[in-house]
């Protein structure tokens, strides 16, 4: 029995189905993560999720979609810097925020040193983490296949995906 469980390679499934740049950060920092501690890693992308798997990425921040994300000012003061900047809902919803607030995360995170998503995406790549994109999404929204990242590892549904995600010792929805 311990034998067995030390040949164990652990394995994670996620499943990310959100577009944004903010929801980009977490599916593919955790699928590069295990992959470096040599996990075998799938990740399913469905519906918005698709978005980061195309080959070129506008990815914006949500404001509205997250109103508990505070925002943080990347120049100033360090105590400025340090200031989670809770915004009203109202003023989230004024035309050029989204904008702005996509300029200030991608500043934060540069000025902390974050890759960015097209980097984690490679580090996913290179690690050989298995990206799966939902076909049944890809032909519900008429999206092309050729607008999307050759190293994508398959297009099924989720009927594919379940008994994958069945076997594997962690399962994460992101």
């Amino acid at each position: 029995m311990a034998e067995r469980e030390a040949s164990h390679v652990p394995s994670m499934t996620l499943i990310a189905t959100k577009g944004t740049l903010d929801m980009a950060y977490p599916p593919f920092i955790l699928a590069s993560t295990a992959a470096a501690l040599g996990w075998e890693v799938s990740i399913f992308f469905t519906f918005y999720g698709l978005n980061l798997l195309r080959k070129e990425l506008d990815l914006k921040v949500s404001p509205m979609g997250n109103p508990a994300m505070p925002l943080k000012l990347p120049f100033g003061p360090d105590w400025l810097k340090s200031t989670n900047l809770h915004v009203p809902t109202l003023l989230m919803s004024t035309p050029g925020f989204q904008a702005a607030a996509t300029g200030l995360m991608k500043k934060t995170m540069r000025n902390k040193g974050v890759a960015g998503i097209e980097e984690l995406r490679d580090l996913c790549v290179e690690a050989e983490v298995k990206l799966i994109a939902c076909q049944m999404t890809v032909e519900l929204f008429g999206m092309q296949k050729r607008d999307f990242i050759p190293e994508i590892t398959d297009w099924v549904g989720a009927a594919s995906f379940l008994p994958v995600a069945q076997k594997a010792d962690v399962n994460l929805f992101v």
